[in-house]
């Protein structure tokens, strides 16, 4: 019955909110916004800029989600006493419009729950995502175009802004790497869940005899960050070259050598960028790129330290397999860190692909990711 219902969602944003002000410790962070605050109001505040823009962009962070809190708490509260009183006088409309108001403030709550989860050093970023083919050839280079897609959907449903910085068409079909800025707050927490290897199979459209094909590509991320003063990057340790770029964009492009690749000698990290029409525009983004690995090295250490407090084993490596998308002889996309899984694959195509990582990010808060071997 609608009454019950009503009574369940009562008795689920209790929980989820006594779960999320356990998470957010208001108190202190009341705190930590009001000194922030005091920072703000020196007279010679915005004389260092960068230190300004740090500042604001942490009162962001802190005070985001107390407010998120306080406004979505309000809203229970309202929606407890009109609930009390369509029980009361069993109001069958009201009853109904309450089951609507209770779906929507529980996504909220959710939401809020799990950016609060996130407590890496670089979570509140934007990001820069990565796709490799790997083996498979052509179908797999036909899986990173279809995995971009993906990607720029979810982005997309998310209000997340993307850019495409640099790629690598295959040579029949698709595409043998790209790379995407994904700009917004959050994006590299939500995105690193993505990190690894995802396995495709399914009727290869580009095998005449119609055969079962399995193809992978690996995902890469990197926070897209501005600057971090814990990273030096010397310019004794970069080579930098500059080639002709290749894809789309015209005659322009393959006339002038305005493609940058710089490689870091002591780590052997490799970064290229040839959207932009100059040499000095795609070096820059080209050491942002640079930026954001290096930090991704930062990132998977304190990934490991995490993980050894909590006492489990965690393969973090680029290697590792994390999620398979099963087009024949049934459809299934699986997690198999988390046990994830969604029959609709063509929904997970599309980019709605927030249960995976909520399972994940939920999962590693938990200490429960336990890595399985996936099917042949």
């Amino acid at each position: 019955m609608i009454q019950d219902d009503i009574l369940q969602y009562r008795e689920s944003m209790a929980e989820l909110i006594d779960r999320i002000r356990g998470s957010l410790d208001p108190a202190n962070r009341i705190v930590e916004r009001e000194h922030l605050e005091h920072l703000m109001a020196e007279p010679d505040f915005w004389s260092d800029t960068a230190r300004a823009e740090r500042i604001t962009k942490q009162l962001r962070v802190v005070s985001g989600p107390l407010e998120q809190f306080d406004r979505l708490s309000a809203k229970v509260e309202d929606w407890v006493e009109l609930g009390q009183l369509a029980l009361q006088e069993g109001d069958a409309e009201l009853l109904r419009n309450q089951v609507k108001e209770a779906e929507a403030i529980l996504s909220e709550l959710r939401s809020l729950e799990l950016t609060l989860i996130l407590q890496g050093p670089y979570d509140h970023e934007s990001a820069l995502l990565t796709l490799h083919a790997g083996a498979g050839g052509t179908e797999a280079q036909d899986w990173v175009e279809m995995l971009l897609r993906m990607y720029l959907r979810w982005a997309e449903h998310r209000g997340f802004q993307t850019r495409i910085i640099d790629e690598l068409p295959g040579e029949e079909a698709g595409l043998k790497s790209v790379s995407v800025e994904v700009k917004g707050e959050n994006a590299f927490g939500f995105l690193r869940a993505e990190r690894g290897v995802h396995r495709l199979v399914r009727i290869s459209p580009f095998d005449a005899s119609g055969r079962r094909h399995t193809s992978f590509a690996s995902v890469e991320v990197v926070p897209d960050i501005e600057d971090d003063e814990s990273i030096e990057i010397r310019p004794e340790d970069l080579r930098v070259d500059t080639y002709r770029a290749s894809g789309a964009g015209g005659q322009h492009i393959n006339k002038t050598e305005s493609a940058v690749r710089i490689t870091h000698l002591p780590t052997g990290i490799v970064v290229s960028c040839q959207s932009e029409r100059s040499q000095h525009s795609n070096r820059e983004t080209a050491m942002k790129m640079l930026l954001g690995k290096l930090a991704e090295l930062k990132e998977r250490e304190w990934e490991q330290k995490m993980a050894e407090v909590r006492g489990i084993q965690t393969d973090i490596g680029w290697g590792s397999q994390i999620r398979s998308y099963v087009f024949q002889p049934y459809t299934v996309v699986r997690d198999h860190r988390t046990r994830f899984e969604v029959g609709n694959v063509q929904a997970v195509m599309d980019g709605e692909i927030d249960g995976f990582i909520e399972a994940y990010l939920q999962g590693e808060a938990r200490g429960s990711l336990t890595p399985e071997e996936a099917d042949s």
